[in-house]
C-alpha cells in the first residue's frame, strides 16, 4: 500500500527540486554560452539558450592537435593514478581496520594518516622531492604525490569495520589466509565503498591541473586540464600575420567569454558520462560503516 504524500513530503520535494535547479543553472548557462557569438556574451544576453548560435569556439578549441594529446594524456592520468588510488587504499584499509589487539601498531599508524590529513610540507619542499627523485616532465610526478589519499582509506576502513567478523572467522575455519580474506570475502563485500573511492579519484585526477602546470615542462605532456586552462584568444598583429583569412574571421569570432565557456563544458563531458554508472554506489558507499553500535 503506497503511503501518501504530506505537506512536508511535498516541502521536501520543493526543496529538492530548486536544490537540483540550482545545480542545473550554471551548467545549462555554460553551455548556452559556449555556443553564443562573443557579443551577445559579452553584453549578457545569454541566459540558457545561446544566442545567435556558432560552434566557433569549439572549432578553434579543436582544431589544435595538442587538445587530443593532452586528453589522452588526462585519460592515462586517470587509469594509472586512480588504480594507484585503489590499490593503496584497499591494502592499507584492512589492517588499519582492525583491532588494536590484532595490528598492535594501528594507533600509531592511524595518527601519522591523520597528522598528514592536517599538515603537509608545502608547495616548496613537494617540488623539491619530486625534483630530487627526477619525476619532473613525467606522468610520475603526477600520480605518485596523491597516491594514498587518507580520506578515501578512512572511508574503506570503516566500510571494512562494518562487515561481520563471523564471515572472517568462517573462512579462517575453512584454511584461508589473510590475502585469501582479503581478496576472496572482503573485496567484493566492499564494492560500494570501493566504486565510490573509485569516483572521488577519478574526479580529483581529471580535474587537477595545477600540478601539471609546476611539474610538466613539455606541452605534449600536459594533462587536457592544464592545456584547457592555458589556452586564451590571441588576435597580436604578429599572429594574424602568419593567419589565412579563414583564420582570422574564425578568430575574431570567439572571445574569451565564450572560449572558456566551451573549455568548462568540454572538461565536464567525461565525468557527466561516468557519473551515471557509479552514483548507485555512492550513498551506499559513504554511510555502510559509518554507524556503530
Amino acid at each position: 500500500m503506497k503511503r501518501k504524500l504530506n505537506v512536508v513530503d511535498y516541502i521536501i520535494i520543493i526543496f529538492l527540486l530548486l536544490l537540483t535547479f540550482s545545480c542545473l543553472v550554471p551548467i545549462l548557462n555554460t553551455l548556452a554560452m559556449s555556443f553564443s557569438d562573443k557579443t551577445s556574451a559579452a553584453l549578457g544576453k545569454v541566459t540558457f539558450l545561446p544566442v545567435n548560435f556558432t560552434t566557433a569556439a569549439y572549432q578553434e578549441m579543436f582544431q589544435d592537435n595538442r587538445f587530443f594529446t593532452a586528453f589522452g594524456v588526462s585519460v592515462f592520468r586517470v587509469l594509472l593514478g586512480t588504480s594507484l588510488n585503489l590499490i593503496f587504499s584497499i591494502f592499507m584499509a584492512y589492517p588499519l581496520s582492525k583491532s588494536k589487539k590484532e595490528f598492535g601498531c594501528r594507533n600509531i599508524y592511524m595518527w601519522i594518516l591523520v597528522f598528514t590529513m592536517m599538515f603537509n610540507g608545502g608547495l616548496v619542499p613537494t617540488f623539491l622531492v619530486i625534483n630530487q627523485l627526477q619525476l619532473i616532465d613525467t606522468i610520475w610526478a603526477l600520480v605518485l604525490p596523491g597516491a594514498v589519499n587518507v580520506f578515501n582509506t578512512i572511508i574503506l576502513m570503516n566500510f571494512y569495520k562494518g562487515i561481520p567478523s563471523a564471515l572472517e572467522e568462517a573462512a579462517r575455519v575453512d584454511g584461508a589466509g589473510p590475502w585469501t580474506i582479503l581478496l576472496r570475502v572482503i573485496i567484493p563485500l566492499a564494492k560500494p565503498s570501493i566504486a565510490t573511492i573509485a569516483l572521488f579519484a577519478i574526479v580529483n585526477h581529471w580535474n587537477a591541473f595545477f600540478d601539471g602546470k609546476i611539474y610538466i615542462n613539455t606541452p605534449a605532456k600536459q594533462p587536457l586540464q592544464t592545456y584547457i586552462q592555458a589556452l586564451t584568444v590571441q588576435l597580436s598583429p604578429q599572429a594574424m600575420a602568419n593567419m589565412t583569412p579563414d583564420e582570422i574571421i574564425r578568430k575574431m569570432e570567439v572571445s574569451n567569454i565564450t572560449f572558456n565557456s566551451a573549455k568548462a563544458f568540454v572538461s565536464m563531458i567525461p565525468i557527466l558520462a561516468i557519473y551515471p554508472f557509479l552514483q548507485k554506489y555512492f550513498v551506499t558507499g559513504i554511510v555502510m560503516g559509518a554507524v556503530k553500535e
